[in-house]
């Protein structure tokens, strides 16, 4: 008879309880940050969710608070330093703490650098100045707004236990037609390591920092992309499906608890082997 080990049958030492901790997320009124805040949700963490889309945010909350959780909101702009200390200092208002902060709000902006005419050869397109800062802004800024504003509340009170999640993809290899967004996501997927080191010189040991890079996921976007297009994109994905929104959740979940997890980018992409990217 197999036995389980008494690292698996005992709490992990270190380990975040989710039932009653705090969590911020960025880009919640939609996609992975919707998810996420309902995941965490359902296991008794509080949330407070961020996002452009004041609807959006009124609605996941709503719905969260209707099945039995607990959930605030407030309109945030990532890129403004404002706007994301005052989501954060909100939390801590209302429930006393700060532990989970997942920067989940992002654009997309796609298109190729250069694009020349069929015909005659001759650049028609380009990608402009506009596209590729809008996109860094809210991607790459956005993230470090966020990110910075979150560590300074958890430093400051080193009792809290911490985890703070930037969202990078597997994008960060680099994706044809998406400059700006790969080049965000390559600088975030560096972000454990760095942040973790710096914690490691200055003796903040409350902290952790995990970066999540997903493959395709499961949002109505992608899900309402031209099925050809979208059957050919998971010819390379082993499991042969988008990845659903709440299995980010769970990995993000999975991380909170375990707290040997740190100073990493976990990739979650369903065993992703051809990704059109370039060689």
């Amino acid at each position: 008879m197999l036995q389980c080990s008494m690292a698996t049958q005992l709490h992990y030492e270190g380990s975040m309880e989710l039932k009653g901790a705090v969590a911020v997320v960025t880009g919640g009124a939609s996609g992975i940050g919707e998810a996420v805040a309902r995941g965490m949700a359902l296991q008794g963490v509080k949330v407070v969710i961020g996002d452009m889309d004041a609807k959006g945010l009124e609605r996941v909350a709503g719905e969260i608070t209707s099945a039995g959780g607990t959930a605030l909101f407030a309109k945030c702009n990532v890129t403004s330093d404002e706007d994301v200390a005052n989501l954060m200092d909100l939390a801590i208002e209302k429930f006393g703490q700060l532990n989970i902060c997942v920067a989940s709000a992002g654009i997309i902006k796609d298109g190729l650098m250069i694009n020349p005419d069929k015909e005659t050869g001759k650049i028609k397109r380009a990608m402009t100045t506009e596209q590729f800062k809008a996109v860094v802004d809210v991607n790459l800024v956005g993230s470090f707004i966020t990110i910075r504003e979150a560590s300074i509340r958890m430093a400051n009170n080193p009792s809290w236990k911490g985890l703070l999640v930037p969202i990078s993809s597997v994008n960060k290899e680099g994706q044809t037609g998406q400059m700006n967004y790969a080049s965000a996501k390559a600088a975030i997927a560096l972000w454990p390591k760095i942040i973790v080191g710096e914690f490691q010189m200055k003796n903040i040991s409350n902290i952790r920092c995990v970066a999540i890079a997903p493959g395709y996921v499961g949002t109505p976007m992608v899900k309402g992309m031209n099925q050809e297009a979208l059957g050919s994109i998971l010819k390379g994905v082993h499991i042969g499906r988008l990845i659903e929104p709440s299995e980010i959740a769970d990995l993000i979940m999975f991380a909170a608890k375990n707290e040997a997890i740190d100073a990493t980018c976990l990739e979650i992409t369903g065993g992703l082997i051809s990704n059109g990217l370039a060689k």
